[in-house]
């Protein structure tokens, strides 16, 4: 089970992972590393992909996808607001609300299929390897639901993940969250009670991720490393003395194209809900 089930047994709040690498990790290691997933190890928005995936599938409205659109330009434009974010994601938990997880785990599936294996930094897979290969635990954190996090976990051969948990009940989606996003502090605490949980000495810990918003995770752990990082988390590096590493080929480009990933894509939705209206307007 990953997250609660109110008629079931209580919160997860970290999924456990079990795969054939992971479980070479010897028992009782002490030293775990912590990755971010949305352009750490995957090149854009993994959530994104999943609404699109869902869309396809008459899970969302056209309107819903449009007001998505519009949010992600304000966003883009105006940058992070709380009541936005909460706003943003009232609408989400609405739309799950009554889905059954195991119809949301096949179709993320077939989108890790279809897109997100082919968007990971082979920079990244090779450091995430290198970790397994020297008997360290792998986690994967992040703010996209725990479904998702857990699915790739399982694909790369890691330990385990941490995401944000949605509710539900009897295997369905309720439409609420337990607890919060994790995001910002709320990983590294997450970080800190799994650490607690399985033994890791956080000294020894390593940590990665791309965002000014993974500072607090990566001031967690004793070897903290920056990958493809935006200007604010860059910036803090060099002042903290943290290694940067870079996997998008050409930086200044590839971070336009990664900052633009989820709005452009989302432009394109919009286009084809557009596009399939005015056909049916027309009739053709």
């Amino acid at each position: 089970m990953v997250g609660p089930d109110v008629g079931g047994t209580g919160p997860v709040l970290a999924a456990t992972v079990e795969t054939p690498r992971a479980a070479l990790v010897p028992e009782g290691t002490r030293v775990a590393a912590f990755f971010d997933v949305d352009n750490t190890i995957i090149r854009g928005a993994s959530a994104f992909h999943l609404a699109v995936g869902l869309y396809r599938r008459d899970f969302f409205r056209k309107r819903d996808i449009l007001v998505f659109a519009w949010q992600q330009a304000r966003y883009r434009a105006f940058g992070e607001d709380r009541e936005q974010i909460d706003e943003v994601r009232s609408r989400a938990l609405a739309i799950m609300r009554g889905h059954s997880v195991a119809e949301v785990t096949a179709i993320a599936e077939d989108v890790y299929d279809e897109v997100l294996s082919l968007r990971i930094y082979p920079g990244t897979r090779a450091l995430l390897d290198a970790h397994l290969a020297a008997g360290h635990a792998v986690w994967l954190v992040t703010a996209t639901p725990v479904e998702i996090g857990e699915l790739i976990a399982r694909r790369l051969g890691t330990s385990g993940a941490l995401g944000t948990i949605a509710e539900h009940d009897r295997g369905y989606y309720t439409g609420r969250l337990v607890g919060d996003l994790l995001h910002g502090e709320a990983k590294a605490s997450a970080v800190r009670g799994l650490a607690e949980r399985e033994g890791y000495d956080l000294a020894l810990c390593h940590a990665y991720g791309d965002s000014t918003n993974d500072v607090p995770i990566l001031s967690t752990v004793g070897n903290p490393c920056a990958i493809n990082p935006d200007r604010r988390l860059r910036r803090h590096a060099a002042e903290a003395g943290w290694p940067v590493r870079e996997f998008r080929g050409r930086r200044r480009q590839a971070r336009r194209g990664a900052n633009a990933a989820s709005l452009a894509g989302l432009v394109w939705a919009g286009a084809v809900v557009v596009r399939a209206v005015r056909r049916r307007l027309t009739g053709r």
